[in-house]
């Protein structure tokens, strides 16, 4: 018996001289005895050869194509990656970002090396090791042969000649119940000190609003807890309702006194409550410290989270924080739950597009602001709306701010905002200085919504308030000329004059709808026609005082209907009601 190894029976069958080498009747070929009577010995090492000569060619066509596949992906990475050749306030010129698409986020890196406070002697062995500090921009303008991008961190950070890398997608922020109770900035990163928001769902921050077929009408009100605006501009929950009026005249003062109405008495969060969500845009530093303290304050910061672009941040910053603020406001909307959103203010922001858009060069307009100033906020306020049943039945109310110069209402932005929003709030400083606050100028305040969402008994009570508020209005012209007038003009200005002292409030001190609905009813049936001017607030002081403890069963009754909205007609049978409350406190 003789014996083959692999190679040798590999030769043989090569140089066709296997019949003539093989004579033995048995040979042994790796181990195993193969008979030729059984076996034909030539095909099958063959075939054998041909398998490992397949197997070789199928290795060899992988690492070919991974090859290939290795170039292709290394080519495409290189589309990605390029070059910055100016950088300039905050915009940096780049060159090589062949495959770069608009508002496409990219990231710029700097090494720093940081050394300790030492002597010379020991500096070399004192360095730290050195860390790496990423600069994120966003691609604003494509150009023939280069992008401009926006840097949305320090510009001293990025060089000339350093490279920077397109991720292929747009600026994303972190939403879920972990946002709650946090400050963050426009990039999603909390600035609050209270550790990394770990949450597992990113949205972007800008996304098309919904259609038509999506939407609902708004029927469900926002209470915000200010006589003035839930009795005579009632606002509805996927509404759109300006604040508008002059610095230092109240306008975050309304709105953190609507923040602060959402809390409810199990300090936790359900179906049909608010989730507000508040934009700090140029504001001071302080001002948002402030804002959050109060909060916390109060035990309201459970379901707020505020976004903070401040003064110092660059104007990129602040051009993003709106996005970025109803992002994580549509994310409870898509949820089934209501959120609000307040942005303050547009003023500030369309200031800080203007500032990016001229210095990326593009034509300025009517005040220097791009063309597109209008589409910036429209863009904006049009992601607002209340869902159909079919999608949860969500809502997200917007309630943007708008400082105005000496009251002048008719400027490019405020006719820009108030053109898109569904009515507005306007604060006059005369008002304010004259001790009227909120400062809310009924005339020229409008809800386009109306009172479709508006509670049925306030909705009864608010209209004759503002047919009387109406009437002191007319006949104030003639009384300042100082011409007699006679009684039935007198009673007209002695209402009005009284339903402006009932619509006088405190901040930070929300009404609840049983207290509004009680004080309105008590300013329209006259019970405060023969009491002193000066005596009113006490008077309400304390009727809201009863209200809030009393246990009368008739009352709860009361209370009970107006949960459940049953229709107004029969709410109107329970005035008896009222007037046997407000005659205790108010007619002794």
């Amino acid at each position: 018996m003789k014996v083959f190894n692999f190679d040798e029976v590999k030769h043989l069958i090569k140089s066709n001289s296997i019949k003539r080498k093989i004579n033995t009747r048995n040979i042994v070929f790796n181990g195993s005895i193969i008979g030729l009577k059984r076996l034909n010995l030539t095909s099958y090492l063959t075939e054998r050869i041909h398998n490992t000569e397949r197997r070789l060619n199928y290795i060899l066509k992988v690492r070919e194509k991974r090859k290939k596949l290795k170039q292709v992906t290394l080519k495409r990475y290189l589309s990605h990656v390029g070059t910055v050749i100016a950088v300039k306030d905050g915009i940096a010129t780049c060159r090589g970002l062949n495959n770069a698409s608009l508002n496409e986020i990219c990231i710029f890196t700097k090494r720093l090396t940081e050394y300790n406070n030492s002597t010379s002697d020991q500096a070399s062995d004192n360095v730290t090791e050195p860390k790496i500090e990423f600069v994120i921009g966003i691609i604003s303008s494509l150009e023939h042969d280069s992008v401009q991008i926006i840097l949305t961190g320090k510009d001293n950070l990025v060089d000339e000649g350093d490279s920077v890398l397109a991720l292929g997608h747009v600026l994303t922020t972190p939403v879920g119940p972990k946002t709650l109770g946090r400050v963050i900035n426009p990039l999603g990163k909390p600035i609050d000190g209270l550790g990394e928001i770990k949450e597992k769902e990113f949205a972007r921050i800008e996304q098309n609003a919904p259609g038509i077929i999506d939407r609902k009408s708004v029927h469900e009100p926002v209470q915000t807890g200010i006589i003035a605006v839930d009795s005579l501009i009632p606002i509805g929950r996927g509404q759109r309702e300006l604040i508008i009026g002059d610095r230092k005249t109240g306008k975050t003062t309304l709105a953190f006194d609507t923040i602060l109405n959402q809390r409810n008495e199990q300090n936790s969060i359900n179906q049909n409550d608010l989730i507000c969500i508040y934009t700090s845009i140029g504001q001071k530093n302080s001002a948002v410290v402030e804002f959050s303290e109060q909060l916390k304050l109060r035990n309201s910061f459970y379901y707020v989270t505020i976004v903070s672009a401040t003064s110092s941040d660059s104007a990129s910053l602040r051009f993003l924080a709106p996005y970025t603020a109803t992002a994580l406001a549509e994310y409870w909307r898509n949820k089934g739950h209501h959120a609000l959103v307040i942005y303050d203010d547009l003023s500030k922001h369309a200031d800080a597009y203007r500032e990016v858009s001229l210095l990326l060069r593009r034509p300025p307009g009517r005040e220097a602001y791009p063309g597109d100033v209008f589409y910036l906020h429209s863009r904006l306020l049009e992601r607002s709306g209340k869902l159909s049943d079919k999608l949860g039945a969500g809502s997200l109310t917007a309630l943007p701010i708008i400082e105005t110069q000496s009251n002048d209402v008719s400027a490019y932005i405020p006719t820009n905002v108030i053109s898109i929003t569904d009515g507005q709030i306007f604060l006059e400083s005369d008002l304010f200085y004259r001790g009227i606050r909120p400062a809310v100028n009924v005339g020229l305040s409008v809800s386009r919504v109306g009172s479709a969402a508006q509670n049925p008994a306030l909705k009864l009570y608010a209209a004759s308030m503002k047919l009387d508020l109406a009437s002191a209005r007319e006949y104030q012209s003639f009384a300042q000329f100082g011409s007699d007038l006679d009684a039935a003009t007198q009673q007209i200005l002695k209402r009005g004059e009284r339903l402006t002292e009932l619509l006088k409030q405190a901040k930070h001190d929300p009404y609840n709808e049983i207290e509004q609905i009680a004080i309105i009813y008590a300013g329209i049936t006259g019970y405060f026609d023969d009491i002193p001017v000066s005596e009113i607030a006490n008077k309400i002081k304390k009727l809201r005082w009863y209200l809030r403890t009393t246990t009368d069963p008739i009352f709860q009754t009361y209370f009970g209907k107006l949960q459940t909205k049953i229709e107004f007609d029969a709410l109107t049978k329970d005035s008896r009601l009222w007037d046997r409350v407000l005659k205790q406190f108010i007619k002794k």
